[in-house]
């Protein structure tokens, strides 16, 4: 990969950093550049000729289906969200790739964030797949059934800040907030308009195909066939039309399998490329990888009765891992050491009051002093998390601890642990809620917020930094100066870096590899997942 930056990357950077820079200065979201695509015949900087209107796109995904299907409700799986992005739209979007919001199912402006009252007016013409038209009573279905705490999504720890959402009409909603905020306008992506009928006629069927108003119609979940397959919503008349007529997407979570697709044509794109094979696939692809927020992270049993409910058997395991060693021989240069919640490179960053290097001494002195002897490591098996996982293990081992270690799929470590404190001590696993917005707030929020996480999975809700955690939560959201903000988020970096809950080991940069000639304005992401959203295929 060549070390110069190019005018794409640069704009995508740039984008990247003013989407992320702190509290937005109001809720303007942004209309679509004029020079966006219009249906398949604009060739933008990613190259690959003109996109033909009857293409297919043919990708390869490394993430499986999640246990929750396609729901936007409950869905947290990489695969499902990167489907959505194309079948799914909200009422403002996150570009995957810039992480600058526009406008999708909202019109053009939205109104000031000094309000405590917003009314969003729909896109005119606006249809689902089905053929029904978008309308108030949609949008206020799906924000409640989100905020309906008796559906436990965790998407409602985006939005604390709305009260209520009511139908003024039947194109424009309002909304009732608790306070200002200038994140408002962002934070309307994380909620997926979904059809009211469709949805209460049969709830099953829809999380396994869902219904909605996006450039492409699912015609294939993948559950059966290992396929995705999409066609274009000859209806939509949003901002980014679906260039390629149809798209195929293989869920192939093995890495050599995935290599072989786009080196023998049968993919164009590929997504978690295996840090030993960029400098391969170089010869015949185009790779890049892309630093992002992504992260590999060590979840603790924060419960009474676990041996980790002991913050220093917690920061003994942080300070007991040979980080350089794993960075070095199972990321081969490709993640940095965390010296905080967030990457070196996002704008909101600041060092942590404490960063855990390696040190012998201190970790089997609050290892000693937590009376920890042994502990149960629970891991995920994704490709490149199993190159690590082992090293850690063998740090551990090398202080004298023994390490019951066991290796699952995703879906079976959470099902494994789950409302059920007597299972693990420690879950090592990646995350990336990026992939609903870039802002420290919902970053946190993500793990730190909400019953699932800090509840169900970490046993961690109801202590003292758990409270004080929303407190620096609460201030940060509710600021609508950005110095006050980021203050707040400070203090929380600072807060998590000592009591460490969940905390990352490090930030990873994501390899993509896709075919050039034939992919028209395709660009990577830091994100987990693929995105081909305004992008189309010559073949």
């Amino acid at each position: 990969m060549s070390p110069h930056v190019s005018r794409r990357q640069f704009l995508r950077l740039t984008g990247v950093l003013a989407a992320a820079a702190g509290v937005s200065a109001g809720l303007a979201a942004c209309a679509p550049d004029d020079n966006s695509s219009s249906g398949g015949q604009t060739t933008g900087e990613g190259g690959g000729g003109t996109a033909a209107e009857d293409g297919t796109i043919h990708a390869a995904i490394s993430y499986e289906l999640g246990t929750n299907g396609y729901d936007p409700m409950t869905t947290t799986a990489a695969l499902t969200i990167a489907a959505n992005w194309h079948t799914l739209e909200a009422l403002t979007e996150m570009d995957p790739a810039t992480g600058e919001t526009h406008v999708a199912l909202a019109a053009e402006k939205l109104d000031s964030g000094d309000e405590t009252t917003v009314d969003v007016t729909l896109r005119e013409g606006a249809t689902f797949h089905d053929g029904s038209p978008v309308t108030a009573d949609d949008v206020v279905f799906s924000f409640e059934r989100v905020m309906d705490e008796a559906n436990q999504s965790l998407y409602a720890s985006f939005i604390p800040f709305i009260e209520s959402v009511e139908a003024k009409d039947d194109t424009t909603v309002t909304f009732t907030l608790s306070n200002p905020t200038g994140l408002f306008a962002d934070r309307l992506s994380v909620v997926k308009i979904v059809p009211r009928a469709v949805v209460e006629a049969d709830a099953t069927a829809f999380d396994a195909v869902p219904t909605g108003s996006g450039p492409y119609r699912m015609t294939d979940n993948g559950g059966t066939s290992k396929v995705v397959r999409f066609e274009r919503h000859d209806d939509y008349n949003g901002p980014r039309p679906a260039r390629a007529a149809t798209m195929e997407w293989q869920i192939i979570p093995d890495a050599s399998t995935r290599i072989n697709s786009i080196q023998s044509g049968s993919t164009q794109a590929i997504d978690s490329v295996p840090y030993l094979n960029i400098e391969q696939l170089e010869s015949t692809s185009q790779v890049e990888s892309i630093q992002g927020f992504g992260l590999l992270f060590a979840m603790f049993n924060n419960h009474e009765s676990n041996k980790f409910a002991d913050v220093r058997a917690r920061q003994a395991f942080l300070y007991g891992i040979d980080m350089d060693r794993v960075l070095e021989t199972a990321m081969h240069g490709q993640a940095t050491a965390a010296t905080s919640f967030l990457q070196k490179e996002h704008p909101n960053y600041q060092e942590a009051a404490t960063v855990y290097t390696y040190d012998e001494a201190k970790a089997k002195q609050l290892f000693e002093e937590a009376g920890v002897t042994s502990l149960r490591l629970l891991c995920t098996d994704h490709d490149w998390v199993k190159n690590c996982t082992p090293l850690i293990q063998e740090s551990l081992s090398n202080l004298g601890i023994s390490v019951d270690f066991t290796e699952r799929k995703s879906s079976d470590v959470y099902n494994t642990i789950d409302g059920n404190p007597e299972s693990y001590d420690v879950v090592i696993a990646p995350g990336d809620p990026s992939v609903f917005g870039n802002d420290p707030d919902l970053l946190m929020r993500w793990w730190y917020a909400g019953d699932t996480w800090t509840d169900t999975r970490m046993h961690w809700k109801g202590t003292d930094s758990y409270n004080r955690v929303q407190e620096l939560l609460d201030a940060g959201v509710t600021a609508t100066d950005a110095d006050v903000a980021q203050d707040s988020w400070n203090q929380l970096f600072d807060l998590l870096s000592e009591e460490v809950p969940l905390y990352p080991l490090f930030h990873r940069k994501a390899p993509t590899a896709w075919n050039g000639d034939t992919l028209v304005d395709f660009q990577p992401i830091s994100l987990t997942g693929l995105s081909f959203v305004d992008v189309g295929t010559t073949e």
